[in-house]
């Protein structure tokens, strides 16, 4: 489904220039669950905003469906990203303001899509992640397991193909950490939803069970 060719990406910051992703070549199958390892600064997070349509690469092809990206217009990048990936941020960029039903709602309502269609399919994310009791709460009356499960309703509430998560959980104590793992590979395993995992935790890793890609220094050094 989705294929890296020889994808390189640079950052300068004043007369330094960071060599983020160094001719990576990799391919992730529909379905799949990748844990994407490596120390920080490996390149992780930059291959995952290139994935995702956040961020252009400078040299190279992102492959999506058989689909070259090379001539992609900033339209094509906002068609993929609505209605092929999820995204779960580090700092979960939910709005306060705004209650639990309303954050997931949030990519639903920017489609203009019919209020039913938008309520059916946030009842049925939130009852997926165990969350449909708290819709009607503001974010600063829930817990902060229960920020993350809002976040992850919000990113699988459209659909995805792609599910981007970004260390999102790494923080947490380990109880929470398993439980929310719990979740991701729940929607891997019954929604069908690729996983793109990234940690720096070799051994939470390991024990997943499931396909790794090893980075260091902006190159795939195993996968």
């Amino acid at each position: 489904m989705l294929q890296l060719k020889h994808i390189f990406k640079s950052y300068k910051v004043g007369d330094n220039i960071t060599h983020a992703l160094d001719d990576v070549t990799i391919s992730f199958r529909d379905q799949e669950f990748v844990a994407i390892l490596g120390p920080s600064g490996s390149g992780k997070t930059t291959m995952l905003n290139v994935i995702g349509g956040l961020d252009r690469y400078d040299q190279g092809d992102l492959i999506i469906n058989g689909k070259s990206t090379k001539n992609f217009k900033e339209t094509d990048w906002d068609a993929y990203r609505n209605n092929t990936v999820g995204f779960v941020f580090q700092n979960y960029n939910l709005l306060p303001l705004m209650n639990v039903y309303e954050n997931i709602a949030l990519g639903l309502r920017l489609r203009d899509l019919p209020r039913t269609v938008i309520d059916s399919r946030v009842r049925s994310a939130s009852s997926f992640l165990g969350i449909s009791d708290i819709l009607s709460r503001k974010l600063r009356a829930i817990t902060d397991a229960e920020r993350q499960r809002v976040a992850l309703g919000r990113a699988i509430v459209c659909q995805p193909k792609v599910l981007l998560v970004d260390e999102d959980f790494a923080r947490q104590n380990e109880d929470r950490r398993k439980e929310m793992l719990h979740d991701i590979l729940r929607i891997n395993s019954e929604l069908g939803i690729t996983v793109l995992y990234v940690t720096n935790d070799l051994e939470e890793a390991l024990s997943l069970n499931k396909r790794i890609v090893y980075m260091k220094d902006g190159k795939i050094v195993d996968c």
